[in-house]
């Protein structure tokens, strides 16, 4: 019979936003909302990230040696600490809309300054219309209302500007198995970046990346990603490349 897991611990609620502690990992805490798992850190070791998709942004962000990210949807900022802690001297840009949000991460998850991080309450469309063309080297969309990303982040003016911004956009998805959302999306990035790139795994997220990938850098994500705990491929997608307004 398999061990029962200990229930976790809530530490903190505000409306629809709980702070758990991990029963089985004595240092991780977890944010939830509407019912959701939005982030999960460790305090004691803030490269630990929790969700495979992170991971697999990880991956690919050391890979094409990304220093300067923006990141569009914070929660407590898993991936931006863990790339801060590697690389100090990076530059971690965090836009995160949902003061309650910052402020349950910054109380109950650990979120604090760092050297190469920087977050701010802000919504990301605004902030990424105000920056200069090629001071990022990738744009990170982690935004969800509810189930969806906002839909100006992934509209064809919204991946524009990320293009203007940077030459690598990576956009995570939960989608169902058909992949509707992932396949629009797709063709939306496919008419602002030259390649179009999937990672998709067993579950229900899926990373859209627009860039190009050089053949060693796409040999070295594959084997990274077929490495990880929740092992995951990377794909060409093949999009119709018309117009898109």
């Amino acid at each position: 019979m398999s061990r029962r897991r200990p229930p976790p611990r809530e530490l903190a609620r505000s409306g629809e936003l709980i702070a758990v502690r991990d029963a089985e990992r004595p240092s991780g805490r977890l944010l939830r909302q509407r019912d959701m798992d939005a982030s999960y850190v460790d305090l004691a070791d803030p490269a630990h990230l929790e969700f495979d998709y992170l991971r697999w942004m990880r991956i690919v962000l050391l890979a094409v040696r990304a220093k300067r990210n923006l990141h569009i949807g914070g929660g407590a900022c898993a991936l931006p600490r863990a790339l801060a802690a590697r690389d100090p001297d990076g530059r971690q840009e965090v836009c995160e809309v949902d003061g309650e949000v910052l402020a349950m991460a910054r109380e109950h998850l650990g979120l604090r300054r760092m050297p190469g991080l920087r977050v701010r309450h802000a919504e990301g469309g605004t902030f990424l219309a105000g920056q200069a063309s090629a001071s990022f080297d990738a744009v990170v969309i982690d935004a969800f209302e509810g189930a969806t990303v906002p839909p100006a982040l992934i509209s064809p003016p919204g991946v524009r500007e990320a293009a203007r911004v940077a030459p690598r956009l990576l956009v995570n998805l939960v989608d169902d198995r058909a992949e509707r959302e992932a396949n629009s999306v797709a063709r939306t990035l496919s008419g602002a970046f030259p390649a179009v790139w999937r990672i998709k795994g067993r579950g229900g997220n899926r990373v859209l990346l627009g860039g190009e990938l050089s053949g060693p850098v796409r040999e070295r994500i594959a084997g990274q990603l077929a490495g990880d705990p929740s092992p995951a491929r990377l794909e060409a997608i093949a999009v119709s490349k018309r117009t898109v307004r």
